[in-house]
This record gives C-alpha cells, structure tokens and sequence, in this order.
C-alpha cells in the first residue's frame, strides 16, 4: 500500500518502537518521551505511522505492538487536557482528511493481514474507533460493508473476525432491517467449518440482543433457537467459553431464556453433576453402601495414577465447563428468581450441583491445613469456593421457601456421613444458606441448631471449624434470635471448642463468639462470662507449662474476642480487668516488630473497648500509662506496611475519649493534628485511559467507573479519612463545648466531605458532624452566623444534586438537626427559596422514577421495591424537615402523593413464596 507519511517519520518510528520493547528501563522511557513530544507537536502524522506500520512492519510482533499502540494512543486526554476536564482526546484534533486516512488504513490491515493473532489486534483498535467515531457522529460505512463480506468469506479467521466486529460494535447492525442482521448471525451460528466462528457469532449476537431496544428484541427472539444450538454438539474444550458468552444474556435479558427453560435444565443438569464413578465415596443423597447414584465426590481416592496426565487436562477442562454453566444457571435465577421458581427441578439441581461440589476437598491435606494461616483460606485453590458461594447467591435470590427443602433433602445425611468431607460441607451449606432463608429458617431453628451443635464433637478437626465457621454465620444471620433462643445448646458447644487441641479450631471458636457477641442480650451472657475470659486468656498467654509458641493469629484473634465480649458485658467486665489490661499493656511495649504488627493494632482496638466497657472510675488508672504508649507509637517512625496502624490508632483515640469522657480534653493538643491531617487527605487517585491500562488490581487499591472512565483508588487513604470524620463525631458528640478550638477547621473539613463520593461512609459522617459543630458553637459561644448560613447552603446545594435517596435521607436529617440548635430563624428567606427548590426538584425526581416502575413488569417489582424502601426514609426524613419549618407546609401534599405514587409490596418473604 502506498505510503501516507513522509519516509523520515517512518524510519524514526520505527527506531521509537524498536527502543519501547526493548528491556532498559532508561532507553525505554526515553523513547516513551519521544513518543509524547511527537503526539504533542504532529498528532496526525504520528498516529497514522503507526496504523500505517500496522501494516508494512516485517514482524508479527510489530505490527501487533504498534495496533495495541495506536489503540491506546488514540482516545488518550490530550496534551495539555486533564482526564476529567473536557474529553478533548488526540482523536479529536485530527483533521478529517487524516480520519479517512486512517480508517482507510486499518480496513486494508482488516483485509490483508495474513495472521489471525494480528488481524484480532485490528479488529480491537478498529471498535475502539468505529465506537468513539459513531458516538461522536461520525459513522463507517465502508466499514460496516467491509465486515458483512468478510462474513462470506471462505477463510475462517476472516469470517471469525467480522463477527468480532460485530460483538465489538454493535452499532454496525444496528440500523439495519431485524431479518437481515438475523440472517448473517443465524449464519456464524451454524458455520460448520470454524468453533471459533461460532464463537465469534454468538457473541455477537450476545451484543447485539443487549444493545436491541424493546422494539427490535421483540423481532430478535428466534435467535435464542440457533444461539443455544450451538451448546449440545461442542467438545468441554470450547463450551466453557461458549456458556461463559452467554451469561451476561441472562443478567440482562433473562426473560430471552423463557421459553427455553425445560430444555435448558435438561442439558445444564447433566453438566452441573460429577459424573458416575464406582469409587467408593456415597452420595450426598445415599450416605450408606449398597445403595445407586452417581460417586460423591467424583472420583474414588487412589483412582488416577500418575501418568494420567490427558486424563488430569480433560478433568480440568469438564470442572470448567461445570462451573461455567453453574455460573449461567445462577446467574439467570438471580436476575429473574421467579423464572427459576416456576421452573421444576432447576433450583433442586442447582442446590444439589453446589452440594456436590462443596464436597469435593482434596483428602490428604489436613497436616497442610493446621499449619495454614487462617488468613490464607481465601487463597485456598483446592477449596469449593465457587459452588459454596453459588449456594449462597441462590438462597439469596430465592429464599428460604424454595431453596431449604431440596437442600435439606441432603444436608441431615451429609452430616452423618463416614466422610469428612461430606459433613464438612453439610454445615458450609448450612452456613452459606442462612442469610438469604433465615426467615423461613427461624421458624425451624431448633431443629437446625440440633443438627450442628453435635458435630462440634467430631473427630476431624476440619468438621469442628465448619462447626464453628456454621454457628457464627447462624449468628449474623439470625442475630438475636437464635442468642436468645438457643444460648445454652450454643455456649455449651462454642465455650469447651476454646480448648481445642488444633490453634486452628480454637482460634475459629473465639471467632464464632464474636458474631455470638453481637446480638447477645448483656445478662445472658454474663452466666457464661468468667469460662469465656478464663479460656481466651489461656490462649493468649498460655503459660510455660505448655511449652508450645502460640501462634500469632491465635493471640490476634483472642484479643479481638475479648474486646467483643466486654463492649457485649459491658461494666460486669471489670472484674476481669486487672487480668487484661496488663497483657494488652505489655503487647503494646514490645511488639513492635512487623511480624506483630496486627497483633499491637489489635491490642489498641481491645484496650479501648475495656476501657468503654469498665467505664472511667475502674480504666482512669491505667488511662496514663496506655495513652503514653499510644503517644510513643503515634510519634514513631512511619513503616509504610503498616496499613493498619493509622485506623486504629485513631479509633482507638476515640474510644478513649469516650471512657473518660470530659477527662479526654486535655489530650485534644496531641490527637487533633494527625486527625485533621488524616480528616483533610485528598483520594490517592489513578485515572485510565482504558481497561487495558489497569491490569492487575494493586493491592490497597480498587477500580471504579466514574463519570465514563476508570478511576483507580487507594482505599487505606479514604478508609483512614474515614475513620477520621467518625472520631470528630466521637470528639465533638462527647466533648461538646470543650471541642470549640477545633470547631472551625472541623466544619471547614466538614462541607466538602459532604460531596466526597469516593466514600460514602466519609458522607454520612459528615452529615452528622455538622449539627454537632452547631451545638458544640452554641455552647461555647463560637458559632457565628457565617458558619451556619455556609453550612446551610452546602447542605441545601447537596440535597439538590444527589441521587442516592438513602445519603439524601442524611442530608435532611443533617439539617433538621442543625436547625434544632440554632433555630428557624437562622434559616434566612434566600436559603428557605433555595432549600424549597431542591425539594421540589427531589420530589420531581422520586415522582418520574415511581412513574416509570409503575409501568416495569410485575416479576421485577420484587427488586424495585427495594428501591422504595430506602426513598420511602428519604421522603420521611424530608417530611419531617417540613415539619418543623410549618406544620401545614404546602410541600408535604407532595410528598404524601409521591409516596402513594410506590406500588404495594409484600413485607416478608413467606408473603412472597406462598404467592408464586
């Protein structure tokens, strides 16, 4: 092809992107230099060397490097524009002449690249362009028509490229007659020559179904027939990808799948269940010899040899394939839960297909698993994570009515099973049921409680910490109910499982104590108060006569159960003071070591609930010595590891302010600067061009999409801003008047934390702070009319602009609060206008949205009430804001007919499952 850049431009490119892949980090970053000079000063000349070198390169890996180049250069801020400012990208100030040129020189690489692996690098850079020139309106007609004759083709990596084409961008098709796109699609379907090109079609065809409005869906749905025909035929080597293409299908559209159900089930089910096996491991349904069914878990221990290594690849590939079309068949129930109800037999075969996985443990690990941290479990690759969590994630979409009887079919049998692993799963399946069924599984707790509460007996230490792990998930899940109900059966497993002979079941029975600790009632536990001290004190300082080091995570978790059960007992604690405090004391004199660095956090965070519990008169001996050591660490040097150090430290300064209460203000001098400093950090930001650019989340960091692009964010930083506005509550709420030094820069701080939306926590905290402030000015006679009329605009602007009805409710909140301290009158008739407007326009907001749910389809108001249950707070907390302005305000006629604009709901789960 003829060359479209002076022949200069393209020898020095290619030298810069010779230098770009070469391994020196110095000769690498100065060609990257090179390449930002060049975009700044010739845009256009350099992005069209590179797409032209997309094509005349000699080598695969050129041609590929310079198209994933041009990809990523092409939609980049330009130089000189911020990420978020204008959108203004090097795309943009192309001239049209170099547009042309450049879409002429990508459907020439489309048309001629001989490699498959470079042609898909085209077919990437090529949507990435098609998509941003159409949302720009500027369409692509040459391409559209290249694609649809790259469809008939007679090479197959051409036609798997248009239907990549395709799936990319749907748009292409989109203004197109229904039958005709149909026709091509039904086509890559059924290409009988090319997996691949099937593939490519049936996502595709995904893309296109997503992107169809109601109109053109209602055309479409015979392309449902040929999409799932391409399943039954497939080898387990590509169906994984196929069920995998299909999924988002379901979370989007999952009505498409009605029609389909029954023989959806009959194919999923054969792929979701182990296969047959003679081995001898029973079922779950048959725990005994001599009976029939397939082999739980599959495959008999001593069955495969080592040489068996295409046996090893084609078992990998059949486990992918079955969780992949588990993933599918969970996926759908969660979108449309009454779909699944009225489908016989797919939520029992999902249940069975989760229990029959959760079963599926490797034998001979056990020495392995006492050794493991606790804290590695989560990294666990021979452990069932994907079929417990789908358990759980069916439960919750279908609650106790269907989802308890067919799990409970195996369940009783599986914890009388000779295997372990059986009875190991049997109570994870308990515990990963319970948050989604606990309404209907409260009214059987007695029942359950007496099928788990033996098993803390067993032989296998891994069954007594699924005891464990079962009874504090039953706890969180049922909290209250099953402490009040139960105390007995459960301390009297929990209380002796503390002097397990494995760290690693005893460490997880303190833990259970916690959740146990959360929705106890204080004189139920106290009974049990001084066996639950004696037996966590051991652990954590077991005594020479041991002769063992106890393990950290062990000492860790002792600590943290101890603070639980004395903020759960409250001032019936301190008899067990003196015992403590000194341990916790000596913890924060000498670890100092990272290796007990979470120990000495943890140490704080125990410290201090004692402290909140035993109250002032009992801590106030101790309250010098442990805010000395506190001020030693806060005064060390900084070690960057140390991540936890910074949040607890602060909590814990403010759960010393709160045992000694007034006592504290003398100590404000030494906790205030690194509070504020911690209250005013800015998120630690990172903000992408495209997802290719984020790869593999850091750690300490998430991803979020904000605004159109992809925002990295540095989670210690906004959890320890966090915890710093939670502590100014603590401090201004306990001190009142005394916190007045620090009211100004507090309330500076305040305001535009209100509108920092990288944490919702900082939000709410905010929102409370601000009334305080109020009050604690008024007391010390430091609140000026300034700070209030400030406050009141910020809040008022606030309310108008946000869209989350739960945080609109604490704005309101925030400001009938503050108008409580210092009066109506402080609420000036150019700040009643505004508040008024932003009201109006809230009720407008919440009135559309009730309109258009009003017209959703009945199976969907299930979710959509959820919705109204939180705008229904909201609507209250500004009822009552009216309230105090004028007791027969005009607006609270509008607010009484957007709430009868919400459709009835039913108010318990039985409601809902005894109606379908």
């Amino acid at each position: 092809m003829e060359a479209v850049v002076p022949h200069e431009i393209t020898t020095e490119l290619t030298q810069i992107l010779a230098n770009l892949v070469l391994g020196d980090n110095k000769i690498r970053s100065n060609a990257e230099q090179a390449v930002n000079d060049r975009l700044a000063q010739t845009p256009d000349l350099y992005l069209l060397a590179l797409a032209q070198f997309s094509i005349a390169a000699d080598t695969e890996v050129m041609r590929s490097f310079s198209l994933v180049l041009l990809r990523r250069l092409l939609f980049r801020a330009a130089p000189g524009q911020q990420p978020r400012e204008g959108r203004l990208t090097l795309y943009d100030q192309l001239p049209a002449h170099a547009l042309t040129t450049l879409e002429r020189l990508l459907l020439h690489s489309l048309s001629h690249e001989p490699l498959d692996a470079v042609r898909r690098k085209t077919v990437d850079t090529v949507c990435d362009l098609a998509n941003n020139s159409m949302s720009r309106g500027r369409p692509w007609h040459a391409l559209q028509a290249q694609t649809f004759t790259m469809t008939q083709t007679g090479e197959a990596g051409f036609r798997e490229c248009a239907y990549r084409l395709f799936s990319g961008c749907p748009n292409l098709v989109m203004d197109l007659q229904t039958d005709a796109v149909l026709t091509v699609f039904r086509k890559g379907l059924q290409d009988s020559q090319s997996v691949e090109v099937r593939l490519a079609a049936l996502r595709a065809s995904v893309s296109y179904l997503t992107a169809c409005d109601q109109l053109q869906l209602s055309h479409s749905l015979s392309l449902l027939y040929p999409m799932l025909d391409t399943l039954p035929s497939l080898p387990n080597i590509h169906l994984k990808s196929f069920l995998s293409s299909l999924t988002p299908l379901c979370s989007s559209h999952p009505n498409l799948f009605v029609p389909h159900m029954d023989a959806l089930l009959s194919f999923l089910r054969g792929l979701i269940m182990p296969s047959v096996d003679s081995g001898p491991t029973p079922t779950v349904a048959k725990p005994f010899p001599g009976t029939s069914s397939f082999t739980f878990p599959p495959g008999g221990s001593g069955s495969r040899t080592s040489d068996d290594n295409d046996e090893v690849t084609e078992d990998e590939e059949k486990e992918l394939v079955r969780k992949a079309a588990l993933e599918f068949m969970v996926s759908l129930t969660e979108a449309k839960p009454t779909l699944a109800k009225r489908s016989e037999g797919w939520t029992a075969a999902m249940v069975r297909a989760s229990l029959e996985g959760m079963g599926e443990l490797p034998e001979d690990t056990l020495d392995s698993w006492l050794e493991a941290d606790p804290s590695e479990d989560a990294q666990d690759e021979n452990y069932p994570h994907v079929y417990e969590q789908s358990l759980d994630r069916v439960a919750c979409a279908l609650g106790g009515k269907a989802v308890l009887p067919p799990a409970f079919q195996y369940i009783p049998s599986m914890l009388a099973n000779y295997d372990w692993r059986l009875r190991h799963a049997g109570l994870m399946a308990i515990a990963a049921i319970a948050e989604g069924t606990s309404k209907v599984m409260q009214m059987e707790l007695g029942k359950v409680v007496d099928l788990v509460t033996p098993m803390f007996k067993d032989a296998h230490p891994r069954v007594r910490y699924a005891a464990c792990q079962c009874v504090g998930q039953l706890c969180t899940d049922l909290e209250e109910i099953i402490q009040d109900r139960y105390h007995e059966q459960l301390f009297a497993a929990l209380i002796p499982t503390l002097e397990a002979p494995e760290p690693r079941v005893h460490s997880h029975a303190a833990a259970a104590l916690i959740n146990f600790c959360e929705g106890v009632e204080r004189d139920t536990l106290v009974p049990y108060l001084d066996p639950i001290v004696e037996r966590l004190l051991k652990m954590l300082n077991p005594g020479a006569e041991d002769g063992k080091v106890v393990k950290g995570y062990v000492q860790e978790q002792a600590i943290t159960t101890l603070a639980m059960v004395a903020d759960a007992s409250e001032t019936t604690f301190a008899k067990h003071y003196a015992s403590i405090m000194p341990l916790l004391l000596n913890v924060l004199r000498n670890a100092n070591s990272s290796d007990h660095y979470k120990l000495r956090a943890k140490a704080m965070e125990c410290a201090g609930l004692i402290a909140i519990a035993v109250g002032r008169n009992v801590f106030r001996a101790d309250a010098n010595t442990l805010i000395e050591l506190l001020i030693k660490i806060q005064n060390s040097p900084v070690d960057p590891s140390d991540t936890m150090l910074p949040t607890f430290l602060i909590a814990t300064w403010a759960k010393i302010c709160q045992a000694l209460g007034t006592e504290f203000e003398p100590f404000l001098p030494v906790v205030m600067p690194p509070l504020l400093n911690a209250a005013s950090a800015k998120a630690d930001v990172s903000i992408y061009d495209d997802e290719d650019d984020v790869g593999e989340t850091r750690e300490g960091w998430e991803t979020i999409s904000m605004d159109g692009q992809i925002v990295g964010i540095r989670t210690s930083t906004i959890d320890e801003k966090c915890q710093a506005f939670d502590t100014l509550v603590v401090y201004c709420a306990t001190l009142c008047g005394r916190f007045a030094p620090y009211l100004a820069q507090s309330l500076e701080l305040s305001l535009p934390a209100l509108k920092f939306y990288f944490h919702d926590g900082v939000r709410e905290a905010a929102s409370r702070l601000i009334p305080l402030l109020f009050s604690c000015g008024k007391q010390s006679g430091t609140l000026t009319s300034q700070m209030v009329a400030a406050s009141f605009l910020q809040l008022i602007n606030t309310i108008r602009a946000e869209t989350d009805p739960s945080f609109l409710s604490s704005l309101y909140r925030a400001l009938a609060d503050g108008l409580r301290v210092v009066g109506i009158p402080a609420l000036t008739p150019d700040l009643q206008a505004t508040l008024m407007e932003a009201t109006k326009h809230q009720l407008q907001t919440l009135a559309d949205k009730r309109k258009r749910r009003a017209e959703s389809p009945e199976d969907d108001r299930e979710e959509l009430a959820l919705l109204e249950e939180v705008e229904e707070f909201a609507l209250e907390d500004m009822e009552k804001l009216l309230k105090i302005l004028d007791g027969q305000h005009p607006l609270l006629v509008a607010v009484s007919s957007v709430r009868d604009l919400g459709f009835n709901q039913w108010d318990s789960e039985e409601e809902r499952d005894s109606d379908g």
